[in-house]
């Protein structure tokens, strides 16, 4: 017996049925290439400053579609493909101005941005007393009477003790979204929201925003503050209760346009019917240049594909590279694949989404039965090396979210997330801000875990 087991040990073979040496020599061979020959920190190079800012339906966005068709063009793939959708296009117009008055000819300038999706305000700008809330449940409290011919101050902070920066912002994004919505419900004016961010700067923060079913005629235009300009606006506003405050924003919503995702595809060798999605969404919010949210996610995703390559690796599924249009203000490019999946009776089996910055990687979150989890936590020690040491349920990514059945695996990377809401749809999310060997080490972590789920399927 003790032989046999020598034997077994000898070739790789582990009892959790699976190669061991095996595995370990094709996870080493997928981190010494993206740490020594690794495109993604270029390819994010081009995007970010060549490019730059990418939001649906803009020039930008098509300069690129075409640069990253382009690209996995000339990685030899099997197919490579662009995906029509439809998507919104929301232009910002020229920069935003506003400032608070204390008392008639006594202003305080702060930065502010418009949310996206927002109307203007009137052309002269607006000017109105403002009245301060923690959140949407104050309005009911204030009733009509207190809030009506006001802006409303939306001023609750992301909880700086929750450990985990996206349930912090989860806590609060919900008066950036339907504040405005909620206001005009109760005849404000206006609407300005704390940026989602745990430091304190001056950089207001974007992100979408609806009106629901709020007719155009009574719809509010809706900014961000940022959070030294918050703090600031609700110390005055201690201290003086009629502070005015004015701010104009020139932003228009415009007839939908025609977009694209951008696919590669290596076909597999033995089970072609059976597809595998890395992806992140190409476009982004335009006072950056969207390096962490979500250029990182894309190239990340390209890179899949050429280590897998590179590697000398035959995949057994189909795996894709999906670069998804307009995330950031309407998941189109998520439902418009997804849609078209169901309509080809297509069978995805596992879908991976990187889209929580460039960040050292931690491990991954996913969405998928305790059979599938169990099987995933038997892979732990071959990520043990690289640190990689999260593996929970949790939640996998906006853009594949529609994929969901339930045989599939989703997944979602989990980069260290304490300094993402310090970029996140701000003006500092920029090339500088990202690291190239962290980069590489989430492009290298999300290429083993696809080489393994190809390699061992899903639990069934």
């Amino acid at each position: 017996m003790k032989k046999i087991i020598l034997l077994l040990l000898s070739v790789g073979l582990s009892i959790n049925g699976y190669s061991q040496n095996e595995d370990e020599k094709q996870l080493k061979k997928i981190y010494d290439q993206a740490l020594t020959n690794g495109k993604a920190y270029d390819w994010l190079n081009y995007l970010s400053n060549q490019i730059g800012g990418r939001l649906s339906g803009s020039v930008q966005a098509q300069l690129a579609v075409d640069y990253t068709k382009l690209q996995l063009d000339s990685l030899g793939l099997d197919r490579v493909w662009l995906q029509p959708v439809k998507v919104p296009k929301w232009v910002r117009g020229t920069p935003e101005f506003a400032y608070f008055e204390t008392s008639p000819g006594l202003s305080t300038n702060v930065p502010i941005c418009a949310l996206g999706g927002s109307v203007a305000t009137p052309l002269g700008g607006l000017k109105a007393g403002v009245i301060e809330v923690q959140g949407i449940e104050d309005l009911e409290k204030l009733g009509r009477a207190n809030v009506e011919g006001k802006i409303v101050f939306y001023n609750r902070p992301m909880d700086p003790t929750i450990i985990s920066t996206f349930e912090a912002y989860t806590g609060c994004v919900d008066q950036r979204y339907s504040g405005a919505e909620e206001a005009a419900k109760y005849g404000a004016v206006g609407v300005i929201v704390r940026s989602m961010n745990l430091r304190l700067d001056d950089y207001p923060h974007t992100g979408s925003m609806g009106y629901g079913d709020t007719p155009v005629s009574k719809r509010i235009p809706a900014a961000a503050i940022s959070t030294k300009g918050a703090e600031l606006l609700s110390t005055t506003l201690k201290l003086n209760a009629g502070t005015q405050f004015y701010f104009k924003q020139n932003c228009k919503q415009f007839d939908d346009v025609e977009s694209f995702n951008v696919i590669g595809e290596i076909k597999g060798s033995e089970f072609p019917n059976e597809i595998m999605v890395v992806g992140g969404h190409l476009d982004s919010w335009d006072l950056g240049d969207g390096s962490h949210d979500d250029g990182a996610g894309c190239v990340q995703s390209m890179d899949v594909l050429r280590l897998l390559k590179t590697t000398g690796y035959k995949p057994k599924r189909t795996i894709r590279a999906v670069l998804f249009m307009n995330e950031e203000n309407g998941l189109r490019g998520g439902n418009k694949y997804a849609e078209v999946a169901s309509n080809k009776n297509e069978k995805h089996v596992f879908a991976l989404e990187s889209d929580a910055g460039g960040f050292t990687p931690r491990g991954f979150s996913f969405n998928c039965s305790d059979e599938n989890l169990k099987q995933v936590q038997s892979w732990k020690n071959l990520f043990e090396p690289y640190y990689i040491h999260l593996f929970e349920k949790g939640y996998s990514g906006a853009d594949i979210r529609p994929l969901k059945n339930d045989e599939m695996v989703l997944a979602g990377l989990r980069p260290d997330s304490q300094r993402y809401f310090v970029h996140h749809h701000a003006e500092n999310d920029t090339f500088e801000h990202v690291n190239r060997r962290e980069l590489e080490l989430g492009a290298a972590s999300m290429a083993s875990l696809v080489y393994l789920f190809d390699k061992y399927g899903i639990v069934k």
